[in-house]
Formats: structure tokens, sequence, C-alpha cells
């Protein structure tokens, strides 16, 4: 596998884990029920984890590592903010779980596949195990 296709492609996975941050900050100050806040910034903190992981790999590759979403995730991240203030908690859960879903999960099998080292693979599949629990956690909170 070509390092520097890796090293690319992380980048790329990294830029998609700011805009997860930075949309999670988004929800959480619209968030007035503390226990779902205090979940949100949970699941922020992981994402922030996984930021650290990958920025780290990057390094470890010879690589240097973005440190935001990049102009594309700002735009989006632009037209996120044009959601409703007003959304009711359930309509910011059903907005982050389609976020993690089409943006965190699915976009990601779509960018890793045959573009990583075993290592890199790995560790974007642990990462992506971890949003697919976020995922079932949020579903869950709509069911409660």
């Amino acid at each position: 596998m070509d390092q520097q296709q890796t090293i690319k492609t992380l980048n790329k996975f990294l830029q998609g884990q700011y805009m997860g941050i930075h949309a999670y900050a988004h929800f959480i100050k619209h968030l007035q029920h503390s226990s779902l806040k205090d979940s949100f910034i949970s699941i922020q903190k992981d994402q922030e984890n996984h930021a650290t992981i990958i920025s780290e790999r990057i390094q470890n590759l010879g690589g240097t590592p973005v440190t935001s979403e990049g102009l594309i995730g700002k735009v989006e991240g632009q037209i996120g903010n044009l959601f409703k203030k007003d959304n009711t908690e359930e309509e910011i859960i059903k907005h982050a779980i389609k976020g993690e879903n089409l943006y965190g999960i699915k976009m990601t099998e779509d960018l890793v596949r045959d573009k990583l080292d075993e290592e890199s693979l790995s560790i974007v599949h642990k990462i992506l195990d971890k949003d697919r629990e976020h995922v079932d956690y949020l579903k869950s909170l709509l069911h409660s």
C-alpha cells in the first residue's frame, strides 16, 4: 500500500472527525436536557479521542495531520447551522444519527476501501465500531 495514499486518506478521514466534533458542539449548544447534553458531550469526547489517534497514526507514517475539517467541511457546517434553532431534542437526536450513519460510517467505509495499510485500516475499523455504538445508543434514546 502506498504510504502517501494512506496519509492522504487518513487526513480526509480526520477532516470528517473534525466535522463530527463541530456538529456535536452545535447540537450541544441547542440541548437543554442535562443528561442528554452529557451524552452528546461524551460522544464528542470520543470523536476528539479518535481525531488524536488518527493524527498520531499520520505522524507515525511521516505525514502531517490536518487540523480542521477543511473548506468543504466548513461549508457543510454552515449549511448545517441553517437548521431550525428550535428543533426538539428528538429532532436533534435524529440529525445526530443521520450524521453518524451517513458521514461518519458510510462515507468512511467508501473512503478507506482499498486505500489503507492493514494497521491503519484496523484503527479506522475500531473507530467505526465505536461510531456504530453511538448510533445504537442514539436510537435507543428515541425509543425511551
